[in-house]
C-alpha cells in the first residue's frame, strides 16, 4: 500500500510491463502485482456511508494509467456530459501536480465516466470558482482515455451494494500543454491526492488519499507524493 513517512502519504509509481488493455481488470495482466493505495480518510462532515475505494497507478513512455476500485451503495450518476458537475454523482478524483512551481490538474470522473478536468494555479475560491484556473477544451479532455463498468446513467439511485471500476489514461502530452517538458520520470516526485465522494447522493461523503484539513478538496499543501520508479 501506499506508505506514511514524515512528508505525508507517498505512493511508489512502477513502470508497466504491458500496457493496461483499459477493460477495469483490476487484477488483470498489466495491473496484477501493483500496490494499491487507499481513499480512506473520510471527512466528520460524511455520512455514515464509507465506501472502500483502492487505487493503483502505472506509467509508460506515453502517459499516466490509473484504476479505481470501489465499494460502493447509494449509486447515483445523472451527468453525462464534458465538464458536468460529475462530483455530485458518485465520483471519484485524482489531482496531481507535477513541479513546485506550475498549478495543478483535477481530473474528476462519475462512475459512468464523465470527466471533469481544469488547470488550477490558483485555488483560492471566488464566486466564480477559483482565482487563477483554465478549464481544459474538450478537445484536450477527450485524450484522457476512460473506461467505466457502470451505466453512464442511474437513476433511480442503487442503494445495494455494487463494486465499480474506474480506469483511466491520461497523456503526458496534455500535461505539457500546460506545464512544458516534464523530463526524464525515474526518481521524481510530483504531487496528488486521489478522493471519492457524492454530493448529491441520499448518503453523501468526502474521502481522501491524504487527509485534507477542510471540507475542500482543492488544498494542494495536502496533497501526498508520487515516487516513480
Amino acid at each position: 500500500m501506499g506508505s506514511t513517512g514524515e512528508t505525508g502519504r507517498e505512493y511508489v509509481v512502477q513502470r508497466a510491463r504491458a500496457r493496461p488493455e483499459m477493460k477495469g481488470a483490476w487484477d488483470g495482466f498489466a495491473w496484477n502485482g501493483v500496490e494499491f493505495l487507499e481513499v480512506a480518510c473520510f471527512r466528520p462532515e460524511s455520512s455514515v456511508h464509507r465506501p472502500r475505494t483502492r487505487v493503483k497507478l502505472l506509467y509508460d513512455d506515453d502517459g499516466l494509467f490509473g484504476i479505481f476500485s470501489v465499494e460502493d451503495r447509494y449509486i447515483r450518476c445523472v451527468h453525462s456530459r464534458y465538464m458536468d458537475p460529475v462530483y455530485r454523482d458518485s465520483c471519484v478524483e485524482f489531482f496531481v501536480r507535477s513541479r513546485a512551481d506550475t498549478g495543478y490538474f483535477n481530473f474528476e470522473f462519475n462512475c459512468g465516466g464523465a470527466l471533469l478536468c481544469s488547470y488550477i494555479t490558483d485555488p483560492t475560491r471566488t464566486s466564480e470558482g477559483f482565482r487563477e484556473y483554465a478549464g481544459i477544451p474538450e478537445r484536450d479532455g477527450r485524450q484522457v482515455e476512460i473506461y467505466h463498468s457502470m451505466p453512464a446513467f442511474i437513476d433511480p439511485e442503487i442503494a445495494e451494494a455494487v463494486s465499480w471500476t474506474l480506469e483511466f489514461f491520461i497523456p503526458f502530452s496534455l500535461l505539457e500543454k500546460y506545464t512544458g517538458p516534464l523530463g526524464e520520470l525515474p526518481g521524481t516526485r510530483w504531487r496528488a491526492n486521489f478522493y471519492k465522494c457524492g454530493d448529491g447522493t441520499s448518503h453523501p461523503h468526502w474521502a481522501a488519499w491524504s487527509p485534507v484539513d477542510a471540507l475542500n478538496f482543492h488544498l494542494p499543501h495536502c496533497f501526498g507524493t508520487l515516487l516513480f520508479r
